[in-house]
């Protein structure tokens, strides 16, 4: 029989840790979930989640679960609140504030301040005699019996616990709420994402007519014609042989405005971006999102081996803003 090498032999005990940690949460599930789970139904507000780190980034996965299955979901960093974010926070809501151990300060000064705008407050932690979960008006037990990090230190089996907790939240009110797959359709517009990202560049893209152009010899005020008219807010700036030279967003069209007295007959050239973002036809949907998402942009020219323009996609489009429209057809 073949030896089971020694990083198996500690992969596999961190499954088994982790899976017991949230096997042992099962029976601790009692009237707080349930007494949860009417407050959420009953809220005319939002559900805010709050953390810290790893616990933060927990809240936030709950919260985009939430938010794709019919409750409304919010996240307030704790620090961010104290510095004008707890404008968003009305009496109406409810904060699920996530700590494993209910004594991260961060969260416990803004549990005051919380409790005078007249929210409800759930704790997800793990010590039932902690400040959070005692200024909370319910705890839900989140604890475990120890993490899979061996120094004990790094959050892994509490914050699969929390999530396992946040996870059986969501689909206990999406039974309640008796939430279907046409429910799940109206706030997912854009279909299947997988198979929109697995789709090639060529067969999404605007091309043609719908690319917004412009020569390097026309004026900003013949650009924003062009970009008012075909509506991506951009125009891809070329040469007579459509190699691309620079493109113009309406950000650059605002930074000019601030720069000059007089932009309209200025030559494009004096505001494009010169070294423009591009990817090639051939390329998936999913490398020209993470190209945009990674450069904050939210238009990509599609071009050749040589730098020809052969289409421009969008960000919205490509995540299912709107329905594709192949190879650019109305």
């Amino acid at each position: 029989m073949r030896k089971v090498s020694r990083l198996i032999h500690q992969a596999r005990e961190v499954l088994q840790i982790e899976a017991q940690g949230v096997l042992d949460l099962i029976e601790r599930i009692g009237p707080e979930f349930e007494q949860a789970v009417e407050m959420i139904l009953n809220s005319k507000g939002r559900v805010i989640f709050t953390g810290i780190g790893k616990s933060g980034l927990v809240g936030r996965k709950i919260m985009a679960t939430l938010n794709s299955t019919g409750t409304p979901s919010l996240f307030l960093h704790p620090v961010e609140a104290v510095h004008g974010d707890l404008g968003m926070v009305t009496d109406d809501d409810i904060v699920i504030a996530i700590s494993n151990s209910g004594y991260t300060e961060e969260l416990i000064n803004i549990l005051p301040i919380l409790k005078n705008l007249g929210v409800k407050l759930i704790a997800f932690c793990g010590d039932p005699e902690s400040p959070l979960a005692k200024e909370s008006h319910l705890f839900i037990d989140v604890g475990v019996e120890r993490e899979a990090c061996p120094l004990g230190l790094a959050p892994t089996t509490s914050t699969t616990a929390a999530l396992a907790m946040g996870d059986a939240l969501a689909v206990v009110l999406i039974n309640r709420r008796q939430f279907n797959r046409k429910d799940f359709k109206r706030f997912h517009p854009g279909g299947s994402l997988g198979d929109r990202l697995s789709i090639k560049i060529k067969e999404v893209m605007f091309a043609g007519d719908r690319i917004p152009l412009v020569a390097i010899d026309k004026t900003v005020r013949e650009t924003i014609f062009e970009i008012d008219k075909k509506g991506l807010g951009a125009s891809l700036v070329v040469d007579n042989g459509l190699i691309l030279l620079g493109i113009v967003t309406d950000g650059d069209i605002r930074r000019a405005l601030l720069e000059w007295k007089d932009i309209m007959g200025l030559k494009v050239e004096k505001i494009m971006s010169r070294s423009p973002r591009m990817i090639n036809e051939e390329k998936k949907v999913s490398e020209a999102v993470t190209l945009m998402e990674h450069n904050a942009i939210s238009v990509l020219p599609v071009v050749d081996k040589l730098k020809r323009v052969r289409g421009i996609v969008h960000l919205h489009e490509l995540l299912g803003g709107k329905e594709f429209r192949l190879n650019g057809s109305q």
